[in-house]
């Protein structure tokens, strides 16, 4: 592959692939660094690429185990700045007590089976497109869609069990 159009297909998917990372980590710093790195390994793997897929797949395929490396490098650690400051949990602990609502969504979303929970992820919290989505997991747009919507349902039905039971 040519320089011109690796150029081109970071240009094009690259917004794709970040906005998947993010829609996995919820770390715009951590996605933007990921997605770099999906691009040095593609670039490094590019003769792997075998055209059985749509290549904005691939990538996200190459960001996915990126960010499943980085977790399992990073498990248990607290950068140092945050830990100088104690600022590691305060922040994110307000927040959550302020937010119990969301907090309780993000325990049913948790439940979902996938693919429902990572179809809801990426429209939700990465904001693809459904045609966007339907590239990351090699399905057609209309599978997106349906998916998508079945996971909204499904966590409804499930935030509704959760509130009868407390009644």
């Amino acid at each position: 592959m040519a320089v011109d159009d690796f150029e081109e297909m970071v240009r094009d998917c690259g917004p794709v692939v970040y906005r998947f990372l993010l829609s996995l980590c919820g770390d715009a710093g951590l996605a933007e660094e990921l997605t770099a790195e999906t691009f040095c390994r593609a670039w490094c793997q590019i003769d792997r690429f075998r055209g059985e897929c749509r290549v904005e797949t691939w990538l996200c395929q190459i960001a996915k185990h990126a960010l499943y490396k980085e977790r399992r490098r990073t498990k248990g650690h607290i950068p140092w700045e945050q830990a100088e400051e104690g600022t590691y949990d305060g922040a994110l602990l307000e927040r959550l007590a302020d937010k119990e609502q969301a907090l309780a969504v993000f325990h049913q979303l948790h439940r979902l089976e996938e693919p429902y929970r990572e179809v809801f992820m990426l429209r939700v919290l990465g904001e693809l497109k459904f045609k966007e989505i339907a590239a990351v997991c090699g399905r057609t747009e209309s599978w997106a869609k349906v998916t998508f919507y079945r996971a909204k349902d499904k966590l409804i039905e499930g935030m509704e069990e959760r509130y009868e039971d407390q009644l």
